[in-house]
């Protein structure tokens, strides 16, 4: 372990910690990765002297938040805490795994073999290997998302090193197959979708030219590769949340500009819709996110399976709807960052050995953890029914449900879900 000297940003006081952690921790004496954590703290009180406070980000795939101040939920945590922002492995300035360093293990197979060890039970075998490097007593999370999941799974397995859990948009389902997840998503896509185009009916015409133009014109992205169809329906993403529904909006209403060769898609607009569905950033999205539901079967693409089972969201229908966050085979041939990984994600599609269980149902069942969850109601991306089921699995787990928000609840009141979820899971009654 190595830790940096604390610094300050924008009033909140920070420490970078880099810890050498097993590949495998079944076998700790192979090969290691480093994990980054960035601790995060009031300098107006003593770190030392409080308790810690994990925070596991959503994805997966995705580095953990930079602060820039102890704002929304960060404040209010850290009234109580010092709180550890985890780079979960392969992320941020955690060992990289991407386009660029996956070569180094070696070729497709060996990639996806090493890829195989990045999935909720490493990442909870990482934070347990953290805890005892710190010398810390059991520990407070916050798991947002598949931080949910995590969470989940660190009560599974690991349960002796949590003092309380708060989970935000994260029940996932305890038992296979991902199906079940695309299938009750797709239809509170289909609501969602209905909901935005009643809120702005003049954009339906504007997304559907937008599809029209893109397969008889020519339009590049700045990261060079032809704009299609199916990437503009990513932009279902802003979905997922309470404004960023409004952020589509304006997205879409400069989406075209004159041009000496006719009306094209604009600059502007081009660059917006590659921020949105490029994964340079977190290429482990892709290829890790149908795996975050596989225990022992393989996933074969669960999401493209479903998806043609709804014809609603076809390209070529009258008016198409919007995806959202689930990842399909097409994403390895148009996205550049993806793309030299196709062969690494079909394997690990068709994979079935070493996605071993996730959960211990039988643990959850017994839990003495104290739990609590928001669950929203209309949530995209983790559906209510399937966390309300899962919630009921774990013994004492507390729920909120909330049609006040949607999957990014926390970016709308981070300050004021932590404070009630805080609450709830240390309630005596």
């Amino acid at each position: 372990m190595s830790a940096g000297e604390p610094y300050l940003v924008r009033g909140a006081q920070l420490r970078d910690h880099y810890f050498s952690v097993p590949l495998d921790h079944a076998k700790p004496e192979g090969e290691r990765i480093t994990v980054f954590a960035r601790e995060i703290s009031d300098p107006a009180k003593d770190a030392e002297a409080l308790p810690w406070l994990v925070y596991l980000q959503g994805g997966p795939g995705g580095r953990g938040n930079r602060p820039l101040g102890l704002n929304g939920w960060l404040g209010r945590a850290a009234k109580d805490f010092r709180i550890l922002m985890l780079d979960q492995r392969g992320t941020g300035l955690s060992t990289p795994a991407n386009r660029q360093t996956l070569p180094l293990v070696g070729d497709a197979a060996a990639q996806a073999d090493y890829l195989a060890h990045f999935r909720a039970t490493d990442i909870v075998a990482d934070a347990e290997f953290i805890r005892n490097e710190l010398g810390s007593a059991p520990w407070s999370i916050f798991g947002q998302s598949y931080g949910g999941f995590c969470a989940l799974t660190y009560l599974s397995f690991a349960p002796e090193g949590l003092a309380e859990v708060l989970v935000t948009g994260g029940l996932g389902p305890l038992t296979g197959p991902a199906d079940q997840v695309y299938n009750a998503t797709f239809a509170r896509l289909t609501a969602r979708n209905a909901e935005y185009f009643a809120r702005y009916p003049q954009d339906r015409p504007i997304v559907t030219r937008i599809m029209r133009h893109v397969v008889s014109v020519s339009e590049f992205l700045p990261t060079g590769e032809r704009l299609t169809p199916e990437r503009i329906q990513m932009l279902g993403h802003y979905f997922g949340g309470n404004t960023r529904i409004d952020a589509l909006h304006y997205l879409l209403e400069d989406a075209f500009v004159p041009t000496v060769d006719g009306d094209r898609l604009s600059d502007g607009f081009l660059a917006q819709v590659s921020a949105q569905v490029d994964r340079a950033a977190n290429p482990l999205y892709a290829l890790m996110h149908e795996s975050i539901y596989v225990q022992g079967e393989a996933s074969n693409w669960a999401a493209a399976r479903v998806l043609a089972e709804q014809p609603d969201f076809h390209p070529d229908v009258a008016e198409p709807l919007l995806t959202g966050e689930a990842v399909y085979p097409w994403y390895f041939e148009q996205d550049p960052a993806l793309a030299p990984l196709r062969e690494v994600a079909e394997l690990l599609a068709a994979r079935t050995e070493g996605w071993g269980a996730l959960y211990d149902l039988e643990q959850l069942g017994r839990n003495t953890v104290p739990v609590a969850a928001a669950v929203y109601s209309d949530d995209i991306y983790v559906d209510r029914d399937i966390s309300l089921a899962t919630a009921a699995a774990v013994q004492g787990l507390r729920v909120w449900e909330s049609a006040n928000f949607h999957h990014d609840g926390i970016s709308d009141d981070g300050e004021g879900i932590f404070a009630r979820l805080l609450t709830m899971v240390r309630a005596t009654d």
